[in-house]
């Protein structure tokens, strides 16, 4: 009763602190109500961060590349670091507009879930495979809400509320908006239309539902964008004075200054507005730091000295396998590590390609490299 009492109340709190524009946690909704008693009194997105905390999947976050792979440096951004670093930029600019950071941060920590190893070059690698396999392109924001819903738990998922899923696929952090104006009304009937929409058609875009879903997508290139640039110049793929000036004269030429412009700037645009927007300006600039990452760090061969073997590996492993699973070899890591004990709900929905792509998937780097011929393993390309 006193717990009851005290839920009541946070929740009362919240109405009267928040935003009208804002998502309450008593909002939130999820495939299945049937839930234990112990934790019935805590708030529902609340229960969200800390499911995703204990993922299996998020673990794995700490060995999973952010933009530069198979370099010798402790300091250069991992998944791990990204995922947190959005939090906290999101939960600023929610904090300012009186959004639910909450749901912020269970969008923010759960985002990226649905990466492969070796980042954006493994998630190309290994949707060209499922594409040719017959189940659609792979993408890390589908993945990441196939694990948490499907995959997670030996099969049972664990049961997010959808405003969550939501926002982790509709994160499309790599698409530049000036502005995000949410598309609400939506249903799990949705979510999977999207996903197969997505599956079919990678570039279809999609608008999360809620502001809180607006936020973090925008905080994700707040997050990466500057931060991509001193990995680059501490690994002396480029200089400092390569930054274009027009881009520096607005935005700054460190992390630290793009971040506190960028976020400045979406607060003061979007305050008590039906939107989340930069200014022409910033956005603007923030496009041309973009195109400038692209060519100058992203694409930037110094860094893509092992792709053609990466990709590679990635077909090889594949093929092993699904071999293993088509053969019912149990002794294969596949069926050791990953399908044993596995619900007959995961095992009977899924075909033997959609399970293999679900195993590489939740890979970590390392465990991938491990897998692999010791000769054939890439070395390392950067010091």
């Amino acid at each position: 009763m006193l717990l009851d009492n005290i839920s009541r109340t946070l929740n009362q709190r919240e109405a009267e602190l928040l935003s009208p524009l804002s998502t309450l946690n008593v909002k939130g909704f999820r495939r299945s109500h049937e839930e234990h008693l112990e934790w019935s009194y805590r708030q529902a997105f609340s229960v969200d961060v800390d499911r995703i905390l204990h993922a299996l999947a998020y673990t794995r976050y700490i060995d999973k590349t952010q933009v530069f792979y198979l370099i010798e440096n402790d300091h250069i951004t991992h998944r791990v670091l990204h995922v947190q670093l959005v939090s906290k930029i999101a939960r600023t600019i929610g904090r300012f507009l009186k959004l639910n950071e909450d749901l912020i941060e269970a969008i923010s920590l759960g985002h990226d879930i649905g990466h492969t190893p070796f980042g954006h070059d493994g998630e190309r690698f290994l949707s060209e495979i499922c594409k040719s396999c017959g189940i659609g392109y792979f993408l890390h924001s589908v993945q990441g809400v196939q694990f948490l819903d499907r995959v997670e738990r030996k099969g049972k998922g664990w049961n997010l509320c959808f405003q969550t899923l939501d926002g982790i696929l509709c994160h499309d952090g790599e698409i530049h908006n000036e502005m995000l104006k949410p598309n609400p009304d939506k249903t799990f009937r949705t979510l999977e239309k999207e996903i197969a929409a997505k599956k079919t058609a990678p570039d279809t875009q999609l608008i999360p539902m809620t502001f809180e879903g607006c936020v973090v997508r925008m905080a994700d290139t707040i997050s990466y964008i500057g931060r991509d640039l001193e990995d680059a110049i501490r690994l002396k793929v480029i200089k400092r004075s390569d930054i274009p000036e027009d881009i520096v004269k607005i935005l700054g030429n460190t992390n630290g200054t793009i971040v506190y412009n960028l976020v400045t700037d979406i607060i003061k645009n979007s305050f008590q507005k039906k939107y989340i927007a930069f200014s022409p300006e910033m956005s603007n600039a923030l496009k041309k730091l973009k195109n400038f990452n692209l060519k100058y760090i992203y694409m930037n061969s110094k860094i893509k000295t092992n792709l053609n073997r990466i990709k590679e590996l990635f077909e090889m492993l594949f093929e092993r396998y699904l071999n293993d699973v088509e053969n019912k070899n149990y002794s294969s890591v596949i069926f050791m590590g990953f399908l044993e004990d596995m619900s007959s709900d995961y095992t009977e929905n899924h075909s033997k390609e959609e399970m293999v792509r679900d195993f590489i998937a939740g890979m970590t780097d390392k465990y991938f490299l491990r897998q692999c011929p010791v000769e054939m393993r890439p070395k390392i390309q950067i010091k």
